[in-house]
């Protein structure tokens, strides 16, 4: 566990050497904001439902923009193969990157804490629905980064990296949608609808925390994690 720590320590740092990681969290904010207020005073509701219901959208592009240099610089500037050769197992090092990745991510969703305090400012909200979306959110975000650094492990190409990480995320969120059930043989939407990102994301936004969501969204966090775990050994035999 010490090992992860101090990767994972090392490599969030390693987001704020440079300006990116600022503007990345300075984007979000500016977007996120802009985007909910722009509806906020024409529904005059004080609730968050609209601002979590960007979110999933948002995250499509934000979250591969985080994860696309994970594992695709590694491999371009070759820093990779003395990484795996460092007395550190490969589940380590992924659960460093995805802890690094995960921080960095629950912090620029943190931020909007201006959001709420706005709102109980103007109204009085239900807290529930609220707390209930920032924890939608983050565990939303987890799975996204899971599913990114899974991607980024094939390619040295960040550009690459994050396109892909753009379509997976994209399909696994549309995968329970009515659209595609709509259309999909019967037997099998059950499982499209539980397989969707969205659809847990929108009983949890509500402020309903069901275990069963939970538990949805480690297992696609664990299920993800470990096929990068394997990428990397398979990148070993080779």
């Amino acid at each position: 566990m010490d090992n992860v720590l101090a990767f994972s320590k090392k490599e969030f740092k390693s987001f704020f050497i440079s300006p990116i990681a600022y503007v990345f969290i300075t984007v979000y904010l500016v977007v996120t904001n802009f985007l909910f207020f722009q509806g906020f005073f024409i529904i005059n509701q004080a609730d968050m439902r609209g601002y979590f219901s960007l979110l999933p959208w948002v995250f499509l592009f934000f979250v591969p923009a985080i994860t696309m240099r994970s594992w695709a610089e590694e491999k371009k500037v070759h820093t990779l193969e003395l990484l795996l050769t460092w007395p550190v197992s490969d589940i380590e090092v992924v659960l460093g990157k995805f802890i690094a990745c995960f921080c960095f991510l629950t912090t620029a969703i943190l931020l909007s804490i201006t959001i709420p305090i706005t709102i109980v400012a103007l109204g009085e909200p239900d807290m529930g629905p609220i707390i209930g979306g920032y924890l939608g959110a983050i565990l939303m975000g987890a799975a996204y980064l899971a599913i990114g650094l899974w991607v980024s492990s094939y390619t040295e190409n960040q550009i690459i990296a994050f396109i892909l990480g753009v379509v997976a995320t994209f399909m696994l969120f549309m995968i329970g949608n009515p659209f595609v059930t709509m259309v999909a043989p019967k037997w099998i939407v059950p499982v499209l609808d539980y397989i969707g990102l969205g659809n847990h994301f929108e009983s949890v936004q509500r402020g309903v925390v069901d275990s069963r969501d939970v538990i949805y969204y480690l297992s696609v966090i664990g299920f993800f994690l470990f096929l990068n775990v394997q990428s990397l050994g398979s990148r070993k035999w080779e």
